[in-house]
């Protein structure tokens, strides 16, 4: 706990907050209102519960331009659904392309196949501003290509890759591509028929605004995956094996209807607002900590200058100084939350240089004021005054 009185929260790549005040009371109402198990009887509470669950999936769809909600499976988190995509696809045999940018979410689930003989891999090297090497993409694909992950936005510097180029590339030869947009949902325009995605992984408690515990799995029709978690779906109950129909193939278990019901007001929170008003405020923003970070004697900053292409993440270093350190000073003297280290993704830091010490990542959220900027501006020089940089 700070003992500062301050509470600037610069965390929300990792999660927002706050959240709008209709999430929390969305997510109040219905855990003391509409308690009832999706799918699990006849009464009106779960028919209620029911009802908010198809209401979530249509609101998702239309927020990424998906035909079809049952294409949307409820996930913990991205993820999960990065898992169920990944570990659903992939056979023995399968050769798979990703980006030196990627998360611990996708390299933990392909080295544990790849350690276990199961498939091979290949990393598209980044350019030390997060860019992928299109060109070393285009020669990568072998006869075995089964699928192509795509980091969206790195977590790290911002980064926002060209999906569209990068799926093109791929499906001239019949692979897939699984886009990770855990830190652009809810903060860049995202359309699925647009951009011709075949599976997207999000997740509901950062730029969706929603609760922890919120995500989904996009599958595009005519592709399947085995099913990660198998059990209760409510239907079909005679049957041993999931059903084969989505959302119910990848679908086991209770849903986090409370939770979704949050997810639900965040997304109507943002259209309310309007994704590209919340867009443009959040490039300002970035603009604004960017040219104020360069003030400051002894700073590096890392990633792209240029606001347009990159989501509201800036990571830094200060001198020599440990980062750990130097967030510990902020939060205990300042009251500054932010995020220290590697960020669960140490080939982004390799890429960018930084590893294995790591970074300062700062992510302003939607209600964040140029006040907050400048008061962590200030903290920053003080101490860097303090440390004889």
């Amino acid at each position: 706990m700070t003992g500062n009185k301050n509470n600037i929260y610069f965390d929300n790549a990792a999660t927002s907050w706050p959240k709008p005040e209709t999430v929390y009371h969305s997510a109040e109402i219905h855990m003391r209102s509409a308690f009832g198990n999706p799918g699990r009887s006849g009464h009106t509470r779960t028919l209620a519960a029911d009802r908010l669950i198809y209401r979530v999936r249509e609101k998702t769809a239309d927020f990424f331009n998906i035909a079809d909600p049952a294409r949307i499976a409820f996930t913990l988190n991205a993820t999960d659904a990065l898992n169920m995509a990944i570990k659903g696809l992939l056979e023995k045999g399968d050769h798979v392309l990703y980006t030196a940018m990627e998360h611990n979410a996708v390299l933990r689930p392909l080295t544990r196949l790849k350690t276990e003989g199961i498939i091979e891999t290949t990393m598209i090297p980044c350019s030390d501003e997060g860019d992928p090497d299109l060109v070393f993409l285009e020669n990568a694909y072998r006869p075995s290509t089964r699928l192509l992950i795509i980091n969206h936005a790195s977590n790290v510097v911002g980064t926002i890759v060209p999906i569209k180029r990068m799926i093109e590339s791929a499906h001239q030869r019949g692979v897939p591509a699984l886009v990770d947009t855990a830190q652009s949902a809810g903060c860049i325009k995202i359309d699925i028929q647009a951009d011709d995605i075949d599976l997207l992984a999000f997740t509901g408690h950062k730029s969706l605004l929603g609760p922890t515990g919120t995500g989904g799995l996009y599958v595009r029709p005519g592709l399947d995956l085995k099913p990660l978690r198998e059990g209760g779906t409510g239907s079909q109950s005679e049957l041993d094996l999931q059903p084969e129909n989505m959302p119910e193939r990848l679908e086991a278990g209770t849903l986090n209807s409370t939770g979704l019901a949050g997810l639900l007001a965040g997304i109507d929170y943002i259209e309310d607002r309007g994704l590209d008003n919340i867009h443009d405020q959040e490039k300002k923003i970035r603009a604004y900590l960017y040219e104020r970070l360069l003030d400051i004697k002894g700073i590096t900053v890392f990633g792209p200058p240029e606001t347009d292409r990159c989501t509201c993440v800036v990571s830094f270093n200060l001198g020599d100084t440990d980062c750990g350190s130097l967030g510990h000073i902020l939060e205990n003297r300042y009251g500054i939350f932010c995020r220290t280290g590697l960020h669960c993704a140490p080939y982004a830091h390799r890429t960018i240089g930084t590893f294995p010490a790591g970074t300062v990542r700062i992510s302003p959220g939607i209600f964040t004021k140029t006040d907050d900027i400048d008061y962590f501006i200030k903290a920053l020089k003080e101490i860097a005054t303090l440390t004889g940089i």
